[in-house]
């Protein structure tokens, strides 16, 4: 099997090294990866100017680039660049990122854009976060991928990817796996004025305490458990359908 490791937080993390390290037993590896910091980023593309991009060592990867570009851009460069050498990817592994992608913040998840960026083209794909912008605790996290990667290739469409986040701590602390919905927004933040002319975006978590941790994925991870969601990328809400169909629309 061939993994392509794709990130929002740059081709030095140590989240996708540990993410490269543990896919390597059971393929190969090839990773393309921005070459900087690239996190809320969602799936956005680079278009009209150039990218670079470089030839990198990545530990256990067969071949391994970074890209002057987005998350989305790495996973379109990476099938590519892996084509070229011959290598067909067969699913794509986005992280493991620094900070959790729960709730409605997930909609500017670089990370998981990145993995929505395989959907489109047709190819299996895993987004994957450890709920810390500090993160040391990454195995659960990878085990928890790895134990998943059959399923999602024989159960789920390309279409639909699955997202995985875990709390910063060892593994043998998780207290297990929820298959949850996505909550609310995670952060509550605003832009605050840090000198004239100038804003910068702040905020903490909110409260998660009134939501069930048996269905909801940012009550789940702040309780000690790992969290697993099925995301797609058709934003077509289908139950407007029923409110819109009789409205008279003029031209």
């Amino acid at each position: 099997m061939n993994f392509l490791l794709v990130n929002d937080d740059g081709i030095n993390s140590p989240g996708l090294r540990a993410l490269a390290k543990a896919a390597a037993e059971k393929g190969r590896v090839f990773v393309c990866a921005p070459d900087r910091q690239q996190s809320a980023k969602s799936q956005a593309i680079t278009l009209g100017r150039e990218v670079a991009v470089k030839e990198e060592h990545v530990p256990f990867a067969d071949k391994a680039w970074s890209a002057e570009g987005t998350p989305a851009d790495c996973t379109r460069l990476g099938i590519q660049l892996c084509r070229e050498e011959g290598a067909e990817i067969d699913m794509v592994l986005s992280g493991v990122n620094m900070g959790a992608n729960l709730g409605k913040d997930t909609i500017y998840s670089g990370t998981v854009g990145a993995a929505l960026e395989a959907a489109i083209n047709g190819i299996h794909a895993m987004a994957v976060s450890v709920d810390s912008h500090e993160a040391t605790h990454f195995d659960g996290a990878c085990k928890i991928a790895m134990s998943a990667v059959e399923n999602v290739m024989n159960g789920l469409p390309p279409s639909m990817i699955i997202s995985i986040n875990t709390p910063d701590i060892p593994e043998d602390e998780l207290k297990g796996v929820r298959v949850t919905g996505l909550g609310p927004k995670f952060y509550e933040d605003r832009f605050v004025k840090t000198g004239e002319g100038f804003y910068r975006v702040e905020g903490d978590q909110i409260d998660t305490s009134k939501y069930d941790p048996l269905t909801v994925d940012i009550a789940a991870v702040s309780e000690g458990y790992a969290t697993v969601t099925p995301l797609g990328f058709d934003l077509t809400a289908s139950a407007g359908f029923d409110v819109i169909k009789d409205w008279s629309f003029r031209i």
